[in-house]
């Protein structure tokens, strides 16, 4: 059990909560989350994770991000512009939630992200590493671990790599890990990414169905909801 790759899976519904949050009509609605956060992915930069709530007449789309203000656009625009997108997917009425995350080095979406956009610039994967570890560590974490795998710097025969500083204990449930695992599109091929955070330890019981503590609404309207969190 301490070997699984993926944390988050074993530690759903102890602390980590679900990123759909809805019932019945299972095939369409599973596949209309699908298509939503792919089209996000695409279409936006520096997110972080999805999350869809839905009640009987509307579809919640909260997206952690960065950098908000590039989603918001000028007296938001821009989230007119997507809302209307996002219309094609759906028939029911959308709000969107923007969460700003304030420490982007906890994240590790955000992490494994930057890796690979430097790898696609051409970038030095080690150099990328280590700055992304450096900002870890000054942030407090208590320990980070970053795995890369594939045709490392255009050699012919492909390997894995691996560096961690401070302690990643997988077998601890109530080890708030966060983990992701992505893809950088080199001119030698495919290169993966893989990325876990340790945070810290939770003790006691967590609401895992409130997925940010709000502190603080920037702006909102019917269409959207600015937010900011200090849950990171």
């Amino acid at each position: 059990m301490g070997h699984k790759v993926n944390t988050l899976s074993t530690r759903l519904g102890l602390i980590v909560g679900w990123q759909s949050l809805w019932y019945s009509h299972y095939p369409e609605r599973i596949k209309e989350d699908f298509k939503i956060r792919k089209y996000l992915e695409n279409r936006l930069s520096n997110i972080s994770r999805i999350y869809i709530e839905r009640s009987l007449n509307k579809v919640i789309i909260t997206i952690s991000s960065s950098r908000p203000s590039i989603i918001i656009g000028k007296g938001g625009s821009e989230i007119y512009k997507l809302k209307k997108e996002l219309n094609l997917f759906t028939y029911k009425n959308i709000l969107i939630k923007i969460i700003e995350i304030k420490k982007p080095e906890l994240d590790a979406v955000l992490v494994s992200k930057s890796i690979a956009s430097q790898l696609e610039n051409r970038g030095s994967y080690k150099k990328a590493i280590k700055i992304c570890i450096s900002a870890a560590l000054q942030v407090n974490v208590e320990g980070i671990k970053i795995k890369i795998s594939g045709r490392l710097n255009g050699a012919e025969m492909a390997r894995k790599e691996t560096y961690k500083e401070g302690r990643i204990p997988l077998s601890t449930f109530r080890a708030d890990i966060d983990y992701h695992m992505t893809e950088a599109h080199t001119n030698y091929g495919i290169i993966g990414i893989k990325v876990w955070i340790m945070k810290g330890e939770i003790y006691g019981k967590k609401n895992i169905f409130n997925i940010f503590n709000f502190k603080k609404v920037y702006d909102s309207d019917e269409d959207y909801e600015l937010l900011y969190s200090d849950v990171d």
